[in-house]
């Protein structure tokens, strides 16, 4: 489990322990919460070097933003006990926090100008886009490697393609491959604001590159897809009018006398919430609440939920669609809530909504939607919807692909 030397005299090479720290070193951020106030003033001082169009930046290449970042749970056994579980297992939402550091990493390295002592940009996750497992198993006691670069840019947001590696039986074997958005923003986070362009080199990188035009347009499509905006289409309301049928009492042929079929279990009985208190200490550079904080609460809600679903310890399969829809504060009542969405097979899709609730008003309001795909040991039992919004909320999509074109494991319940 222990790699061979690396060379570690190079920008590059940074050690997980190391990247929340060369963050701060890049905007200028306080390490102590009593001083985040004086940095944050300093920092809008800032906005006077941010460029006032994409053409006043230099390109940049993929290799510029190239980084690699080395977790040597193997070498370095003291590391392990913030990554283990009760069962000598990793972590996976230790993983999420150390991929959402890396790809704001990435995205400094690709806007960095070497003429200012602070970045005056303010990079910041807006969707984790995908993130594909290639193994199931993470090792405790093996060396892992994460690697990436930009490989796509619009004018004010990146795209970040991550890859976890780990030292196995004497070589690096891909465990995930994971893809970010990132969009900047001035140094009061208040406007958008532009990013180096991106000169592909090669068939390889002009490929990555078109990638990224494809996933760009593909999520403004279903940006415009959802049932909140349109209509169902004859597809959906085939599936919806199925799923109502099959749990309708033939005895009484009546709409409101619904039985659960067998070896099924009623969508709303399938559910589990928690509660976070957000305190400094999860903080990002920003003086935000971390946004890998976020990702790790609610996977292991999520994962939870899963687990009490399925009756065993499932394994992940694919995480999809992670909005940041706003930023929390520091001191947020953070309430998550987990639903099992659509079951098949061994299969177990799970959404996780998060809002903030603020006491003083008593409002809501919605800050993040996860979507997270396990697999169970055995097949589990159907989840059946008893409502709209749990039916279209529990359209069959691809089991490795929670988005489908027919737009439904993203959308939340309707009432």
């Amino acid at each position: 489990g222990l790699s061979p030397q690396v060379r570690r005299n190079t920008y590059l090479f940074l050690l997980c322990v190391s990247v929340r720290n060369r963050l701060r070193e890049i905007v200028g951020a306080s390490t102590n919460w009593s001083d985040h106030q004086q940095a944050l003033a300093e920092r809008v001082s800032l906005s006077s070097m941010l460029a006032k169009s994409q053409a006043d930046l230099p390109a940049r290449r993929m290799k510029d933003s190239y980084i690699e970042v080395h977790l040597p749970l193997g070498s370095e056994p003291q590391l392990r006990e913030k990554y283990l579980t009760y069962h000598n297992t990793v972590r996976f939402g230790r993983i999420l926090e150390d991929l959402d550091s890396i790809a704001v990493l990435i995205s400094y390295s690709h806007t960095h100008n070497p003429a200012l002592p602070r970045s005056p940009l303010s990079i910041v996750t807006a969707l984790v886009d995908k993130i594909d497992m290639r193994q199931h198993i993470i090792y405790p006691d093996c060396d892992i490697k994460f690697t990436g670069h930009v490989t796509w840019v619009g004018k004010t947001s990146i795209e970040a393609k991550m890859h976890m590696s780990q030292f196995h039986d004497g070589a690096y074997r891909p465990v995930l491959d994971a893809t970010f958005v990132m969009v900047a923003r001035d140094p009061e986070n208040k406007r958008a604001a532009f990013v180096n362009p991106l000169t592909p080199e090669g068939p390889e990188e002009k490929k990555l590159f078109q990638e990224g035009e494809t996933n760009k347009s593909r999520r403004v499509e279903l940006s415009t897809a959802s049932l909140l905006k349109v209509a169902p289409t004859d597809e959906e309301r085939k599936i919806v009018h199925s799923l109502f049928l099959n749990t309708l009492d033939s005895k009484t042929v009546s709409f409101r006398s619904r039985v659960l079929p067998p070896t099924s279990v009623w969508m709303e009985d399938a559910k589990l919430k928690g509660l976070e208190i957000c305190h400094p200490q999860e903080r990002n550079i920003f003086n935000r609440i971390f946004g890998g904080f976020l990702m790790r609460k609610a996977y292991e809600l999520g994962w939870a939920n899963a687990c009490s679903y399925g009756g065993c310890r499932p394994n992940l399969v694919a995480v999809d669609d992670i909005l940041f829809q706003k930023p929390v504060d520091i001191g947020s009542l953070l309430l998550l809530s987990s639903q099992v969405c659509y079951t098949e097979g061994k299969h177990i899709q799970v959404r996780v909504h998060s809002e903030v609730f603020d006491p003083l008003t008593r409002q809501h309001n919605t800050t993040n939607v996860f979507h997270f795909t396990f697999a169970s040991d055995s097949d589990v039992p159907n989840i059946v919807p008893k409502t709209y919004g749990g039916e279209s909320t529990q359209t069959p999509p691809h089991l490795t692909d929670t988005r489908t074109g027919i737009n439904i494991f993203s959308l939340f319940s309707l009432v």
